[in-house]
C-alpha cells in the first residue's frame, strides 16, 4: 500500500502551481517555512517526504512529480480492491471502525475475499447494531483496529482501492493508517458514487449502493455487512469500467478521473488559469485538439476565471466544456464594453459549442404580415429580432386580422377580454388573456428596439493601451465604427474618421447589428464607471 506524508501534499501542490519540477532550496523554503537554507540541507530535508511519497520524485536537484500512478496502467490489466467498512458512527474522529470487508478484482473477475469484524473499544450503538446485524459480544474477541487495519494493508498491496463513497470509508482508513504509520493512503482511488453518477447520468436517479444494486442485477445484494456490501460494490464496478470503456476511458488514471468528485477533477485544472490579470477581456475555454469550446467575457479576468473552480455548479454545457477543457486563453482589453462586444464577434465567428443558446442561427425572429394576419419568420424585418418564438406566435395570433401597428392592437384586445370574462367565456378569455401578455412583451421589445435604433452617441472607454480611448461610434441601428483615439490632433482626425463613417451608416435590422445594438442598449441602462456618452451631434459641432 503506498502512502503519503501531509507535508507531501503541499509538496505536490507547489509543484503543480509552478507547472514543473521545484528547486529543492524553495521547497524547503516552503515547507518550513524558512528564509534560508543551503542545498545540501533542503534535499537532506525533504529526503524522507519525497522518497516516502508514491506520487514525488527527485529530478536532479529539483522536486518534480513521478509517473502518475495508474498514468499507463490499463483497466483490464489493474489490480482493485474493492474495500467496505461497518463503523460505530460517521465521524472518523469520534467513531471507531467494527468491520472491514474487501474484494479483489484481478483479470475483470471477483478474487480472494477479506473479512474481519474490529474491536471498536467502545460501545457499538444499538442503532447500528441493529442495521448491521453485528452482535456487540462478537466485536470483543475481535483483532483490534491496528492489527485489524495492516492485516487489510497486506491484502490490499499495491492494488488501485474501491469504494462506494468513497470519502467515508477512505477517510476512515487515513486515520487509522495515519496513527500506525504517520502516513496517509496515497494509492489511487475509485469512488463507484461518483462514477455511476458519470457514466449513468440521466439513466439512473438515485446512486445508492442498493439502487445501482438492483439498476445492475448484481448477484450480491448489500446489507449493511461489510463483505457482503464490498461484492456488491465489486460487481457494480465491472459494469461501470464497461460503461467507460464505451466513453473512451482505457487507463486507470482516466477511469480514477472520471470517479473524481467535481471539485477534486476542477482542482486540478486550476493552474490552467493562474496569471489570468485583473483586467476586463475575453476568455476561450479549449479541448487538447485547440477546438474552443466556450466563449465568455468578465470585467475581471481573474476573478471570473477562478470562479469556475469553485464548488457551484455551472449550466450542463460549461460543466462539459470545463470536464474537456486543456487550455484557458484569454485577451486583455481596455473595458468591458469592449470585452462584451469582442465576445459576440468570437461567438459568431467560432461557434463554439458550449454557447450554442447565444449563437444559433435561428434563434431570433420577426413578426411579418401576412394577408389579413401575422405569421412569424426568421427572415429579417422591421419588427424584431424577438428571442422567444413560442411569444412571437401567441403574438400572431393575437394580431389576426389587426392591419395596424401591434401595440396598437392592446386597447381593443383588453376591452374584448373584459366582454369575454362578463360574458362568463373564461375558457375564450383565459387563451386571449395569454395571447394580450404576449403580444404586451414583443410590443415593449419592438419599443425598445426603435428607440435604440434611433440613438445616433459615441461611447467612449478607457482602450487597452495606457493614455488611449476606445470610441464606438452607434448609428444607424449599429455600431457604425470603432476608433483607438488620443488625445491632440491625431485623436481628431479619428474621431473625423468614425463621425464619417456613422454619416454613412444605412439603417440596418441584420440580427448580428442587432446583438451589438441590444448589448449597446444594455450598457446603457446600466452604465460602468468608465463609460462616458457623447451624443455625436456634439462631437460634430466641436470637429
Amino acid at each position: 500500500m503506498q502512502l503519503s506524508f501531509d507535508a507531501a501534499d503541499r509538496l505536490v501542490e507547489l509543484v503543480e502551481a509552478r507547472h514543473g519540477p521545484v528547486p529543492a532550496e524553495d521547497a524547503a523554503r516552503m515547507l518550513y517555512s524558512l528564509r534560508h537554507v543551503p542545498a545540501g540541507l533542503a534535499r537532506s530535508l525533504l529526503a524522507d517526504v519525497v522518497e516516502g511519497d508514491a506520487r514525488l520524485s527527485w529530478r536532479g536537484a529539483n522536486v518534480g512529480l513521478a509517473d502518475e500512478p495508474g498514468t499507463t496502467l490499463l483497466l483490464e490489466s489493474a489490480t482493485y480492491v474493492v474495500v467496505d467498512l461497518e463503523t460505530t458512527g460517521l465521524s472518523p474522529g469520534s467513531s471507531s471502525i467494527c468491520e472491514i470487508g474487501a474484494v479483489r478484482v484481478r483479470g475483470l473477475e471477483l478474487e480472494e475475499r477479506f473479512e474481519t469484524l474490529v474491536n471498536p473499544r467502545r460501545p457499538l450503538p444499538a442503532a447500528i447494531a441493529a442495521l448491521t446485524g453485528i452482535n456487540p459480544r462478537e466485536l470483543r474477541g475481535a483483532p483490534p483496529v491496528e492489527l485489524a487495519v495492516r492485516r487489510f494493508l497486506e491484502f490490499a498491496g499495491d492494488a488501485v482501492l474501491v469504494a462506494h463513497n468513497a470519502r467515508f470509508d477512505i477517510g476512515f482508513l487515513d486515520r487509522e493508517v495515519e496513527r500506525l504509520t504517520g502516513r496517509r493512503i496515497a494509492a489511487p482511488v475509485v469512488d463507484t458514487v461518483w462514477l455511476a453518477r458519470r457514466v449513468l447520468a440521466g439513466r439512473v436517479q438515485r446512486v445508492g449502493l442498493a439502487s445501482l444494486a438492483h439498476f445492475f442485477g448484481t448477484s450480491t445484494r448489500p446489507c449493511h455487512r461489510a463483505l457482503a456490501d464490498a461484492e456488491a460494490t465489486a460487481e457494480i464496478l465491472l459494469a461501470l469500467i464497461g460503461l467507460a470503456q464505451e466513453r473512451g476511458a482505457s487507463t486507470v488514471a482516466e477511469l480514477a478521473d472520471l470517479a473524481a468528485p467535481r471539485a477534486r477533477r476542477l482542482a486540478g485544472k486550476r493552474s490552467l488559469v493562474a496569471g489570468a490579470p485583473q483586467r476586463p477581456g475575453v476568455y476561450l475555454f479549449r479541448d487538447r485538439n485547440e477546438q474552443v469550446l466556450y466563449v465568455g467575457r468578465a470585467r475581471d479576468l481573474r476573478a471570473r476565471l477562478r470562479s469556475y473552480f469553485r464548488t457551484e455548479r455551472q449550466r450542463p454545457a460549461v460543466e462539459a466544456a470545463l470536464g474537456a477543457l486543456e487550455r484557458v486563453e484569454w485577451r486583455v482589453l481596455g473595458s468591458e464594453l469592449e470585452a462584451a462586444l469582442e465576445e459576440l464577434r468570437l461567438l459568431r465567428e467560432l461557434r463554439p459549442p458550449a454557447n450554442a443558446r447565444s449563437t444559433r442561427p435561428d434563434r431570433h425572429v420577426y413578426l411579418r404580415r401576412r394577408g389579413a394576419g401575422w405569421c412569424v419568420t426568421d427572415t429579417p424585418g422591421p419588427h424584431g429580432p424577438l428571442k422567444s418564438r413560442g411569444r412571437a406566435r401567441l403574438a400572431a395570433r393575437a394580431l389576426d386580422g389587426w392591419e395596424g401597428e401591434p401595440a396598437d392592437a392592446l386597447p381593443p384586445l383588453r376591452a374584448k377580454l373584459k366582454r369575454l370574462s362578463g360574458d362568463l367565456r373564461f375558457e375564450d378569455a383565459a387563451r386571449l388573456r395569454d395571447r394580450i401578455a404576449a403580444l404586451a412583451e414583443v410590443a415593449g421589445t419592438l419599443a425598445e428596439l426603435d428607440r435604440l435604433r434611433a440613438l445616433e452617441l459615441c461611447l467612449l472607454v478607457p482602450a487597452v493601451e495606457d493614455g488611449f480611448q476606445r470610441a464606438f461610434f452607434v448609428s444607424g441601428g449599429r455600431v457604425a465604427a470603432a476608433r483607438t483615439l488620443l488625445a491632440g490632433a491625431a485623436g481628431r482626425v479619428e474621431t473625423e474618421a468614425g463621425l464619417a463613417a456613422a454619416a454613412r451608416a444605412e439603417a440596418s435590422i441584420a440580427p448580428a447589428d442587432m446583438d451589438e445594438l441590444l448589448l449597446i442598449g444594455s450598457f446603457l441602462r446600466r452604465p460602468p464607471p468608465e463609460l462616458r456618452i457623447v451624443p455625436l451631434a456634439n462631437l460634430r459641432r466641436a470637429a
